[in-house]
C-alpha cells in the first residue's frame, strides 16, 4: 500500500510540476489529449500489488498491453480535473484506477476494440457515445 501511494504522489507531483494545469486545460477543451510518442507501461501498478483487487486486474492488465491507446482517451470520470490525470492510462499509474469503475470500463472497452482492430479515432467515438455527456 506505501508502495501505490508513493506511486501515487510522484505522479500527482509530475504533473504538477510539468505543467500539469496546462495539460488538464488541454483535455477539457479539446477532449482526447495526443497519445505520448514512445510512451511505455513503465509506471503501470504492478499486478502484484493489486493482490486486494481481484476484479480489477483485467483493467491494470488492458493498460499494460495497450498503453499508447489508454494514453489518447479522456477520462470520463474527470480525473483530469479532480486528481490531475493526463489520461485514462494515467488512471492506471496509480490506485485511482483499481477503485474507479468507470476508468476500468473505459479501458476494458478500449482493450476490447483495440484488439478487433480499431482506430484510436473508432475507440474514442464509443468512449464518447458510452460515457460522455
Amino acid at each position: 500500500m506505501k508502495g501505490l501511494l508513493q506511486v501515487h504522489w510522484r505522479t500527482a507531483l509530475f504533473a504538477v510540476g510539468f505543467g500539469g494545469a496546462t495539460v488538464l486545460a488541454a483535455c477539457a477543451t479539446s477532449g482526447h489529449p495526443d497519445p505520448r510518442p514512445g510512451i511505455t507501461a513503465a509506471a503501470v501498478v504492478p499486478r502484484a500489488m493489486l493482490a486486494g483487487y481481484p476484479n480489477e486486474v483485467s483493467a491494470y492488465e488492458a493498460a499494460r498491453q495497450i498503453p499508447e491507446v489508454l494514453d489518447g482517451l479522456y477520462c470520463h470520470c474527470d480525473c483530469s480535473k479532480h486528481s490531475g490525470h493526463r489520461s485514462l492510462l494515467t488512471c492506471f499509474e496509480s490506485q485511482h484506477g483499481a477503485s474507479c469503475e468507470v476508468c476500468q470500463r473505459e479501458a476494458m472497452m478500449a482493450a476490447q476494440m483495440h484488439r478487433q482492430g480499431s482506430t484510436l479515432d473508432q475507440i474514442r467515438q464509443a468512449v464518447d457515445a458510452q460515457f460522455g455527456s
